[in-house]
This record gives structure tokens, sequence and C-alpha cells, in this order.
């Protein structure tokens, strides 16, 4: 039980890093590896909001609005600069490794300890009374579930539309008088802001922040959205953006299950890859049997 709790919490927290980077990855085709150091930007805006008296739910705003920044930086850097989408990312990524330095005071570590954070104030302080050990998993959840819910909302509206056609079909939103290159910086900023409220998240339940806490961050959050979307994008009534969560925790339960029979955690990083490569292969065999079958069916036809 004790396991399944960590990973179903783990899951949720990370879960919103997949849904922003279903949003740069799936909706707008765009590799951004800008996550690996906006990941722990969230961390370190957060911890050190935290340290000087901010309130937790205020340091998860300003933790959206870094995150948000460092993806304006990379879509500005592709869009207007016309550097390469994989480039963008990269650049940006090494540079917000100085800049985490700059918020921690130059501390690798930056710990907050038994300050007040989500999972331990208000709400969170509440679940703790009445649920004890089970009042991180539950807190985590509701996060997850109002951001899932509050994205699903912005697609739907007028910029979520011109978002998505942004990523499939630019030549619809010039023909409406929008620039595409503005909505997919827009993309950018909110998938990036997102990324870094699950670093937010994830470093007041560990009461601390890491700057290197970003290494593999894109390759576990593009495993979970490749997994999801692959396993239950068929499913009609599941949207996507609960699609990836559940991969999230399907990613997280197999890294669970590897280390419980005695992986030596120093091969971790290893697995990973390994999995996300096994998603993706996976993906690409499926449709070639449909198109096969297809061509099988149209000669006897």
């Amino acid at each position: 039980m004790n396991l399944l709790q960590i990973v179903l919490r783990e899951g949720f927290i990370y879960g919103i890093m997949a849904i922003g980077v279903y949003i740069t990855y799936k909706v707008l085709d765009f590799p951004d590896l800008t996550v690996d150091g906006s990941f722990p930007l969230g961390m370190c805006t957060a911890a050190a909001l935290i340290n000087v008296g901010v309130n937790p739910w205020i340091a998860c705003l300003a933790s959206f609005a870094a995150g948000a920044a460092a993806g304006c930086v990379t879509g500005l850097l592709h869009v207007k600069l016309h550097i390469t989408d994989l480039l963008s990312g990269i650049l940006v990524m090494t540079a917000l490794y100085s800049v985490n330095l700059m918020i921690t005071g130059k501390k690798a570590i930056l710990t907050f300890l038994n300050l007040p954070t989500i999972f331990s104030s208000g709400l969170g302080g509440l679940l703790q009374t009445g649920l004890g050990k089970w009042s991180g998993l539950v807190m985590a959840l509701i996060v997850c579930v109002v951001v899932k819910i509050l994205v699903d909302l912005f697609l739907k509206t007028q910029s979520g539309l011109l978002l998505r056609a942004s990523g499939s079909n630019p030549q619809f939103v010039i023909s409406l008088g929008r620039d595409p290159g503005n909505m997919k910086i827009l993309g950018l900023m909110f998938g990036n802001g997102l990324t870094a409220l699950s670093g937010c998240v994830m470093a007041q339940q560990k009461e601390s922040a890491d700057v290197t806490a970003g290494t593999g961050m894109v390759v576990m959050a593009l495993a979970a959205v490749i997994i999801g979307t692959a396993i239950f994008g068929r499913i009609r009534f599941m949207k996507p953006t609960l699609a990836v969560v559940i991969g999230m925790i399907l990613y997280r339960a197999c890294l669970t299950i590897a280390m419980q029979i005695g992986l030596d955690t120093n091969y971790l990083k290893l697995l990973m890859s390994i999995i996300f490569v096994i998603a993706l292969v996976a993906t690409r065999v499926n449709p070639g049997r449909r198109k096969h079958n297809a061509v099988i069916n149209r000669s006897k036809i």
C-alpha cells in the first residue's frame, strides 16, 4: 500500500508536467527540451519564496509564471529569431541552470523543512489531520484534477482552438488573420508553466529543491504522453489530458517495480530511456499493421 501511495502521488504530480508536454509535443508538434530546465525552475522558485515567508499557493502561481517566462523565451528564439525548435529548447534549458542557481543563492539543494506548504497548511493541513499519511496523495490528486479541468476548458476556448490549429494546420490560422507564431509562443508558455508548476508541487512535497532535478524530465514526460495516448487514445470518452496522466502513473509504476525487484538506482535513467524507446516502437508498429491489413483487404476486394 505504501508503494501504491508513492506511485500514485508522484504520478499525479508528474502528471501535471505530462499535460504541459502534451500541449507542446502533441498539440503544437514542438519537441521542447526546455522542460529539463523549467521543472527545477519551478522547484527553486517555490523553495526561495517559501523560505522568505510567501504563501505556498502564491509560490505555485509564481512558479507557473516563471515557467511561462522560460517558455516565452524559447518561443521567441524559435519564432522571431528563426532558431530551430530543438536548439531553442537546448539554449534555454542550459541558461536555466544558471538562473536556478541564482534563485537558490548558488546552492545545489535548497531546503525549507517545517515551513508551510500546500501539503501541510490550509486544505493540506485539514487533509493531514483527517487522512494522515494519505493526505499527500489526496492533495496531489486535487491539484492534478484542477489543472486538468482548467486545461480542458482552455482548449475549448477560441484561443485553445487556434492553438491546436497552429500545430496541425498553420495555414488555417493565417486565413483567420492570426499569427501561428504567436500562438506557438503562447503554447510554449502554457506548457512550460505547467511543467514549472509540477516542479513546485514536487518541491513542496519533498520540502526541498534540487537544481539538477530536471535531468531526464523531458524523456519521462514524453514517454508518459506516448504511452497514455497510444493505450487510451481510442477511448472516446477519455480526454487526452486524462490519458497522459494515466500514462505517467503507468510509467512511474514500471520504474517502481524495477527498483523493487533489485535494479540498481544508477541504472534508472537507462531504464527510463528503454521504456521510452519501447513506447515509441509500439506506437509505430500498430499503425504499420493496420496499413498492412488495409492493403490486404483492398487486394481481396
